[in-house]
Order: C-alpha cells, then sequence, then structure tokens
C-alpha cells in the first residue's frame, strides 16, 4: 500500500514518521444514482486517529452532497462523481483543520469537547490547545457524535499506581536489607580490631616481663658493673700529649691552608659546570619551536554548529527541536544560538529570512515562556547583527506576530520591561512603533466593544 506523508506541509519530508495511506477512490453506479466509494477510508481514518464518519461527512459538507459511512462493512460512500484529486485536496483541508496542531503542526492530536460545546485539539507533543472555528459545519456533527473516549483509561491509572506502590515497597525493603548488611559488616570489622588489640597487648605484655627479667639478674649487673670499672681503669693509664714546638705548629698551619685551597677550587670548577649546563638549556630552549595552542569550542558554539549541520535541504522543525532539547545550557542560551545559526551574517533582508524559517522558530516556541526568551533572543541578535538587520526589527516582530509564533502581550511586556529597566538599545527603540501600533489598536477593539 502506498503511503504519503500526513499535511500538505510535510509532502516533500523523506524522513517525516506521520504517514498515511493514498486515497483510493471507485466510482459506482449510473445517472442519478451514482455515488463515490472511497475504498481504503477505514485505514485512513485510523492514520489519522479520527473516525471514519469524520471525513465521509466533512466530504459531503464540502461538496454539497449526501455522504454515509456504514460502521458495519465500513463502506464510505459521497453521492456523485468525484475525482480522487480533488477528495485528497479536501481531506489535507479536514487534516489542517482537525488533526495537525494549530502550534507545532503535528498531528498527534486529541478531540476534545468543554462543557460550552466548544471543540478544541490538544497536541500531545507539545501541549498546546487549538481552538477550532465553530462555524464550520462538521463541528454540529463532532458534537452530536462525540469521539469515543480510550477504554480503561481509569483502570489503567489505577493499575499503574499499585504497580508504583509496590515497586516503591520492594525499594524500601531492598534498602533496609542494605542497611542490615551494612551494620553487620560494623560489627565484624569491630570486633575483628578488637581481636588484634588484644594480641598486640599480650606481646607487649610478654616483652615487658623478658625486659624486668634480664634488668632483675643479679649475675649480670654485676659482672656489666665490673666491665665498665675495668674500661675506666684503662682510660685513667693512657695519657694524651700535644706537641707544641714550633715545627709542629706550621706542618698544622700548612694542612689547614691546603685544605681550605682544595675546597676552593672544587667549588670554582661546580660553579663554572653550572654554568655550561644552564647555557645550554637556555640555547636547547630558544632552538625549541612553541607548539600551537589548540582551543576547544565552547559549549555555546558547538550548539550553533549542531544547530547548522541539522538545518540541511531536508531538515525538519522536529530534528532542530530534537537537538535543541538535547543540549544542557540555559534555555535563553539555546534560543540565542537557535537565532545565531538561522541567521548568521544576515543584512538586509533580516524579515524575509525570518518568515522563511518560521516554522523552526514555531517549533521552539511552545509556551509564553518560551515566546518571552524568543523576544529577549531577538534583543540580543540586534546587538550584534548588522544595522540593516537591525532597521527590519519591528517588521520581525510583526510577522512573528502574524504568524502566531508571538503574541501581542508577550510582546508588549517585553518592552514595558526594557522600559521600565531603563535600557535605551536601538532595538527596543526600533520596536517602540511597533508595540504602540498593537496598543492602539487593542485600545480600538475594546472600544467597540
Amino acid at each position: 500500500m502506498a503511503l504519503q506523508n500526513i499535511g500538505a506541509s510535510n509532502r516533500d519530508d523523506a524522513f517525516y514518521r506521520y504517514k498515511m495511506p493514498r486515497m483510493i477512490t471507485k466510482i459506482e453506479g449510473r445517472g442519478n444514482g451514482i455515488k463515490t466509494n472511497i475504498v481504503n477510508m477505514v485505514d485512513i481514518a485510523k492514520a489519522l486517529a479520527r473516525p471514519a464518519s469524520y471525513t465521509t461527512k466533512y466530504f459531503g459538507c464540502e461538496l454539497g452532497a449526501q455522504s454515509k459511512f456504514d460502521e458495519k462493512t465500513g463502506i464510505s460512500l459521497v453521492n456523485g462523481a468525484h475525482d480522487t484529486a480533488k477528495l485528497a485536496g479536501l481531506l489535507e483541508v479536514f487534516i489542517k483543520k482537525y488533526v495537525q496542531c494549530y502550534g507545532c503542526g503535528n498531528p498527534e492530536t486529541e478531540i476534545l469537547i468543554s462543557k460550552t460545546q466548544m471543540i478544541s485539539l490538544k497536541c500531545a507533543a507539545c501541549g498546546f490547545v487549538s481552538d477550532v472555528d465553530m462555524r464550520d459545519k462538521l463541528t454540529t456533527f463532532i458534537l452530536k457524535n462525540p469521539p469515543e473516549q480510550k477504554k480503561g483509561g481509569k483502570d489503567n491509572k489505577k493499575a499503574m499506581r499499585r504497580a508504583e506502590k509496590e515497586r516503591l515497597k520492594e525499594g524500601e525493603a531492598a534498602d533496609e536489607e542494605m542497611k542490615k548488611l551494612k551494620k553487620d559488616a560494623k560489627k565484624k570489622g569491630a570486633s575483628s580490631k578488637e581481636s588484634t588489640a588484644k594480641v598486640s597487648k599480650k606481646k607487649t605484655a610478654a616483652a615487658a616481663g623478658s625486659d624486668e627479667d634480664h634488668s632483675t639478674s643479679p649475675t649480670r649487673s654485676r659482672d656489666g658493673d665490673n666491665a665498665a670499672a675495668d674500661e675506666d681503669d684503662e682510660d685513667d693509664d693512657i695519657e694524651w700529649q700535644t706537641d707544641t714546638s714550633l715545627e709542629a705548629a706550621k706542618q698544622r698551619m700548612q694542612e689547614q691552608l691546603s685544605a681550605a685551597t682544595a675546597e676552593m677550587v672544587m667549588l670554582s670548577t661546580e660553579e663554572t659546570e653550572k654554568k655550561k649546563k644552564a647555557t645550554a638549556n637556555g640555547s636547547a630552549k630558544a632552538h625549541e619551536t612553541p607548539e600551537p595552542a589548540v582551543t576547544k569550542p565552547s559549549p555555546y558554539d558547538e550548539l550553533v554548529g549542531d544547530i547548522k549541520a541539522s538545518l540541511g535541504s531536508a531538515s525538519t522543525p522536529t530534528q532542530v527541536k530534537a537537538v535543541l532539547a538535547s543540549s544542557a545550557l540555559p534555555p535563553q542560551d539555546v534560543m540565542n544560538a537557535l537565532l545565531d545559526a538561522l541567521f548568521d551574517g544576515v543584512g538586509k533582508g533580516f524579515a524575509k529570512e525570518v518568515v522563511k524559517n518560521k516554522k523552526y522558530l514555531a517549533a521552539a516556541v511552545a509556551d509564553e515562556a518560551t515566546q518571552t526568551l524568543l523576544v529577549q533572543a531577538i534583543e540580543a541578535f540586534g546587538g550584534k547583527c548588522s544595522p540593516e538587520a537591525l532597521k527590519e526589527v519591528p517588521v520581525v516582530l510583526k510577522a512573528l506576530y502574524d504568524g502566531d509564533i508571538l503574541e501581542e502581550e508577550t510582546i508588549v511586556e517585553w518592552y514595558n520591561a526594557a522600559v521600565a529597566a531603563g535600557k535605551n538599545s536601538q532595538v527596543v527603540k526600533n520596536a517602540k512603533p511597533f508595540v504602540e501600533w498593537l496598543q492602539s489598536a487593542e485600545s480600538e477593539e475594546e472600544d467597540d466593544e
């Protein structure tokens, strides 16, 4: 079965992982009873995670013809003869309105019906809640035939909670066992230390006892005293004399002088050898060529390089979003790196480049917090870009506002905070006319109401 990407905007993406079957139609009957049978409508509806009755009814509403889907047989019929290309085009419009997320374009959405009978789409990827236009004819059919809730949702949650409690209990029991083992090991270590200490004490006591035995033996002490007395007597018998004659004195002086000169000669030779070694080392260091220092790129530069590498011919916003999510840098640095990678070296035509790459910016902006990060990143980028690009800052803000990437409240709050903080940058000055236009348009709407 031939497959195609879900959504017309992702038609040329070879790596897009959301697929659906190509539509197959068949003309049946003749005359007034001619009908178009969409053969694989059930398979298409499964790929879109929508009831097949919704798509069949949508075709009938848009073509102004009666349509019917049989739940038992799975046959989808639309009165009249209709081309496959025409029905496929209507299916793309249905996907854009009732399947794809209005924020990130992801088809993993769930239809929600509020208590006030309003239909919205909740994205499983970015969490964005898209409000469906209730003026569409299909909305009344959806309200009358709401999508089936996933069966076993509460039971699955309860089972998950029970399993989690059991895991916690098992973990606590394992921790207690580990604590007991550690205590037993500590007790064994303490008992072994005490035994070794007792053995060492016994050895020292035995050694001390042997020393006392030796000291208390009377015969050995007497012999020792007698030997010491004999040595003293021998020393007393020897007479020591010094030759005080003139010749002996001259000889002693000559010996002292020769020893001093010898020491002087030795010192001088050692100093000369040290000087020679120092000069040799200096010349060797002079001849050595210094090795070039290798500078390692910073994590910020590495992230900019990774984003540029992911921006190939077949790149998708999800791939760029994955690169951003894998970074460990602060969120503001990540957003700044995205702008540096997308618009590095841009000059005149900055606004056109933003419109061209707004899908990557939309993928990076999921909520109000990320919108604030994007505005602050534009402010930081304006501080280092060319003057031509700086002039187009208000046009850039309007393009992002028109593309539903930045909301009015986010832009106005950023501007008011910058003015209150006393920021006098050229970005804030250039953004002033656009912010005033937003505020005036808001006040006019309030007056009309």
